[in-house]
């Protein structure tokens, strides 16, 4: 019986880099277990009220086209701007701006376009942008 020693040297640098990889494998596989396991989301298809997603419509001022971008996901209105919006027309409307502002706060409040109050100021051109509104909901698939 012959036993020959065997005498292994490590480094202290080795097991430090061992041990880093170490680290970022199991960082790596929680990861991906993460991001790749199912999700259970709370909202059917009967609770949805939009189909998520950016829809537009147009409004037209003086030969000038506006276009009103509103932001959906499944349940709720999340934003309404002007996507073309420039300072020419906004010199020569300068309610406009003022007049979405206060509309889009109402919308994201009651999260609906009913009793919409309408500005002394500008009461027509709030009917404008809320007839847009209404178009880029259509669309989002909403009979609201």
């Amino acid at each position: 019986m012959s036993s020959k020693t065997k005498i292994v040297v490590l480094h202290m640098k080795e097991i430090i880099y061992t041990v880093i990889f170490a680290v970022l494998a199991i960082i790596l596989i929680l990861l991906l277990i993460f991001m790749f396991r199912p999700e259970h989301r709370s909202t059917s298809k009967d609770n949805r009220i939009y189909t998520p997603g950016i829809y537009t419509s147009d409004i037209t001022l003086n030969n000038t086209a506006l276009e009103v971008e509103v932001t959906v996901d499944e349940s709720h209105i999340n934003s309404i701007r002007f996507t073309n919006l420039n300072e020419s027309i906004t010199t020569m409307y300068p309610f406009i701006e003022p007049a979405i502002e206060d509309i889009a706060e109402q919308v994201y409040k009651k999260q609906s376009l009913d009793n919409i109050q309408y500005s002394s100021d500008t009461p027509y051109t709030s009917q404008l942008i809320v007839q847009a509104i209404e178009t880029a909901l259509k669309k989002a698939g909403t009979t609201k």
